[in-house]
Formats: structure tokens, sequence, C-alpha cells
């Protein structure tokens, strides 16, 4: 059966089609509202569909909840293939170029009868694009410019090397003289997993110095644009990003235009317009008579539309707007709420640091409480410990423990492979032993649905096992997760008291938001984790943070919060 993301793939698929025929932008519209909201669910739109419910999935009416029944029933989609018949699929490719639009790739088709990319250059190469109707011989450039930036880059950027790159070019921004701020935006500032383009802006009331310095940033491959307020360079890896720079006294509905996402804010302007008010990127102003509301920060914006601030990780509309309406946004959980981390590697498996070294990394990190949880026996690739190799680690924890006194407590665990049989890799009696199991799917992820939530639920329903690690095993960008029936993994993490991972690191954010949120809906028990494999390790801690602020987790929800009696005590109830 389709699962989420493949249903997602289909909706945008038709959405791309239907603007190359020059289907209404209204109907195109419905298909990518449907295929987000599908992305972004915390439950499988099969769930809904058993139920009866499709339509209450956002942004899914009558028309498209039939469609979904139709994929789900059939594995097919009748309105697709015909589509398909009508424009070739291959075009929806075309999509990705930059400087290419539905019209572009319409024209190009039509004209010329090809249909690849490939194909494309061949036709931008020879000169053959450049006496179409509407283009010329910078059109042409432009496509070989933009199929060479394509054949860079992978596709969306993932937030653990966008993030950096950003506050890169912000600190050398703000070194600018006459600079009063500079903030990320998009997808960047909501903290997605992965983003597109990097966008940032400027609060400065002289735009010439930062354009300069932007544009000569180091490794910049090309400047795409340069205007008075906005420019727009791409790197040598292929990563582009774009600079707005805006008079401090207007930056504040600048930053809120920018952030998004749209769906959040129609909601604002809706709201704006029921108080009197047009909310743009540059102010508010009155509908009646004239004046604007100028705003230099976005508490102001929120303010003036009678809502608190509203956290950028949950714009999404997601039921944030309402939440701050009725005022019970959520107070998000924190860096500093952190005082344990669960789930990190030592040199005795796949680590690159000794136990000593990590915990005195640990320590300078303020945290009270680790464990270790080197990688079990058949984890061969990663140095899998035997248990007469875990019983050494144990002695050595015992000594360093005593070396560092209550500075921290360093607690012996494992991070136990869930076999492709679904059994787990040591026996129950040394799982008892350890003070906490972390159990994981590393191998055998490809499984059919069924079987491979079996073995998730078996790890589970363990007793021994107190934390399922990074639980669809996906890996950011190159591997898409298990596919699990995320719901009935979730229930059962109700049910025996398991909390579910987000693994911190960018690679992984898994669990991700959307489960996250469910996941919290459901009652199960939540713990963020760095996965740490040496000292810098646990420097990706913001990024699991940030997943967490999405999925609206507040302290509370977070077992890495408690006190180091609570969390000790909940250990030793398990398995009881």
């Amino acid at each position: 059966m389709m699962n989420n993301k493949q249903l997602a793939d289909v909706f945008t698929l038709i959405a791309n089609l239907l603007e190359i025929k020059g289907e209404i932008i209204y109907k195109t519209l419905a298909y990518r509202k449907a295929a987000e909201s599908l992305e972004t669910l915390g439950r499988e739109a099969s769930e809904y569909w058993k139920e009866g419910k499709l339509q209450e999935v956002p942004g899914v009416g009558k028309a498209i909840a039939e469609k979904i029944d139709e994929l789900l029933s059939t594995g097919k989609l009748e309105f697709l293939e015909k589509l398909k018949k009508e424009v070739p699929e291959s075009l929806a490719t075309w999509l990705q170029v930059p400087s290419l639009g539905p019209k572009k790739v319409s024209a190009i088709w039509k004209a010329l009868n090809i249909t690849t990319l490939a194909e494309l250059e061949k036709a931008a190469k020879s000169g053959q694009l450049r006496d179409l109707p509407g283009m010329g011989a910078k059109s042409e450039t432009a496509i070989l410019d933009g199929l060479a930036s394509l054949a860079r880059r992978s596709g969306r950027i993932p937030l653990g090397k966008a993030y950096p790159l950003a506050q890169e070019i912000i600190g050398v921004l703000k070194g600018v003289k006459g600079v009063v701020d500079a903030q990320p935006a998009g997808s960047l500032r909501r903290m997605r997993s992965t983003v597109g383009d990097l966008d940032i802006l400027v609060a400065a009331k002289d735009s010439s110095a930062v354009m300069e310095a932007f544009v000569n940033l180091k490794g910049v491959e090309r400047v795409l644009g340069k205007g008075d307020t906005k420019a727009s360079i791409e790197f040598f890896d292929g990563v582009r990003a774009q600079v707005w720079v805006h008079p401090p006294e207007r930056f504040g509905t600048a930053l809120q235009y920018a952030t998004g996402s749209k769906d959040h804010n129609v909601k604002l302007r809706q709201i704006a317009l029921d108080k009197g008010l047009s909310l743009s990127e540059h102010a508010l102003t009155k509908t009646k008579g004239k004046g604007e509301i100028l705003c230099a920060t976005e508490e102001e914006v929120y303010k003036t539309l009678g809502l608190p601030w509203v956290a950028p990780e949950l714009r999404e509309d997601r039921g944030e707007v309402e939440a701050a309406k009725a005022n019970k946004l959520p107070k998000l959980i924190q860096i500093k709420d952190i005082k344990s981390d669960l789930h990190m590697h030592s040199t005795y498996s796949d680590g690159k640091l000794s136990m000593l070294d990590m915990a005195q990394a640990a320590i300078k990190r303020g945290l009270k409480v680790i464990v270790f949880t080197d990688h079990s026996v058949s984890l061969g690739v990663a140095n899998g410990l035997s248990i007469e190799r875990h019983k050494k680690q144990a002695a050595e924890i015992k000594k360093i423990q005593k070396q560092l006194g209550d500075k921290i407590l360093i607690l012996h665990g494992s991070e136990v492979e869930i076999k492709a049989d679904g059994s787990l890799d040591y026996p129950d009696e040394f799982l008892a032993s350890l003070d906490l199991v972390v159990a994981s799917l590393h191998s055998s992820l490809r499984q059919p649905r069924e079987k491979v939530t079996q073995r998730l639920l078996n790890a589970i329903r363990n007793p021994h096992v107190d934390i399922i690690g990074h639980p669809t095993g996906r890996e950011i960008p190159d591997r898409e997760g298990a596919d699990l029936d995320m719901e009935v993994v979730m229930q059962a993490a109700a049910e025996s008291g398991v909390a579910l991972e987000i693994n911190a690191h960018p690679s992984r954010l898994d669990l991700d938001d959307s489960f996250a949120r469910r996941a919290k809906d459901l009652g199960v028990l939540i713990s963020i984790n760095t996965d740490s494999h040496a000292g810098d390790g646990f420097d990706v801690l913001p990024y699991g943070i940030a997943t967490a602020r999405r999925a609206w987790l507040e302290p509370k929800d977070v077992i890495n919060t408690w006190t180091t009696k609570k969390l000790t005590d909940w250990l030793k109830k398990r398995g009881k």
C-alpha cells in the first residue's frame, strides 16, 4: 500500500504536468497543497482512509480524497495515466532547471518535440532554443547555466549543511558597517530538515556595502543577480543564496513575511484584514484612509495583530495561529532544558574518543548524565561488542566514574541491533544487566512494511528495551527510512512506555517533526540524543531541539530534561 511520501509524489507530479499543460493555477495549487499536507502528516493517510476520514486531512477535499482512495485501492490513478498521455512525464524534471518555468517547458516541448533533459541540453548547445517565440540567446544561455547548476546540485540542501553556511554568511554581513541585524529566513529559519536556497534578510539603511560583501563571499562561483536591495549568488557546490536588505524600521514585517510558511502568512493576512489592515513585507497599512504601521521587530507585527509572537519552527499552518489566538501556544523546549544524552559511542565500537574523553566533553557542555551505548555484536562494520567486551567496558566505566566523582553520572548501555528476523542481538538476561538499552534498525530496511514494522514492535515489547533509536533508519539526503506503519509503532510505544528517539544528527532527525508531533499526542515519551561519536558530536543537539520544537514539544515531553533521580528511577522500573 502506498505511503504518504509516495502519495505526495503523485500529487506533485500531477501539479507539475498540469502546469506544463497550461491548467488554471488554482487547480494546480490544490494538488500542491495536498502533497505538502501528506508529506508533513503525522499519520499515514491509509489510516484515515480505513476510517473513512480522508477529508479530515488538511488540504484534502472530496476530489483529492477520491483520488487517494483510488491510489490506495488499486495502486494506480486513471486521471494521472490519461494526463501522462497528454504531457510526457519526463517534462516534470525540466521544472527543476533554474530559469525554466512551465510555459517555457511547454513551448520548447511543442516546438522541438523533445522530452528529456539530455535532449534539452543538446538543443540549447546547438542554438535551437534562441529562435523560439519568447526566447533568445540570453534565455538559451540561462538554460545551459541552469542545467549545469542542476548537475551540481543534489536536490534540497540538508539542514546540517545549510545552517552552518548561513550562519557563516550572516557572521560576515553583521560585520558590515551600518548593519543592525541579519537573520535567515524561509524554511531554513523554520528549521526544516532540508531547505531549498538560502534566504537571508539584513536590516540596514545603506545596502551598497552589504551587496558588495555578499557577492564577494568566499566560495562564490557566480553572481546570479545584483540590484540595489537584492542579490543572488551560487557557490561552487551548487548551493544558492539570496540576500535582501530592508530599512531597520521595516525589518519586522520583512522578516515575518520572508520566514513563511505561505499558509501561515495567509492566515495572518486575513487576521490583518479583519482588523482593517493590510499586511505586506514592508508594513501594516490601514485599508481605509492612509497611514502605515512600521514594525522593526516581528514581536511588533504579531502584537499589532493581537497575537503573541509565534516561534518560527511552528509556522507551518498546523494549528499555531489558532493556538496563538487562544493563548495556548506550547512553551517550547530549549537547549538549556537538556540534562542528559542517552545515546553515544566510544572507541569500544565506532567512536573516535575514549570514554573518559567523551565524558569530559559532556561535562564541558553541562550534561549531568551520559550513557555509553556502543554497538552490539552483529554490527561488525561498527566494531560491535561481544558480551565479554561489554563486561570489560562496564568495569572501565566504574573506574572513570570514581575518577570524575559527582561531576557527571555515567551509565553503561548498548545500541542493540534489531536483526532481520526481528530478534535482538543479546539474550534477555544480558540486556537486563545493562543500565539502558537503545534498540535500532540499521540493516534490511527495505523489507516489506508488515515485516519491518513487526521487527520494531518486537523490540518495543521487549521489557528490557528503553529507547528506540532513530526509528525509521533514514539518512538525509541519501536514504529514505523503512516503510513502517508508524501509527502502530507509536501506539505500541505509548502502551509499553518505551521512548522514541529524535536523533539530533542532521543526517537523521529521526523521528521527524510530524511523527514526533503525533507521538506527543499519543502520550509517547521522547528522547533527544546526539548519537555522538566524538567530542564535537554533542554540538548537533540544536538540530534535534529544532525538530522537537517543530513538533510542538515542551520540556515535560522529553526524558532528557528529567532530573538525574527521575531518570534513574524510571530506568530501574523498566523491565520489571
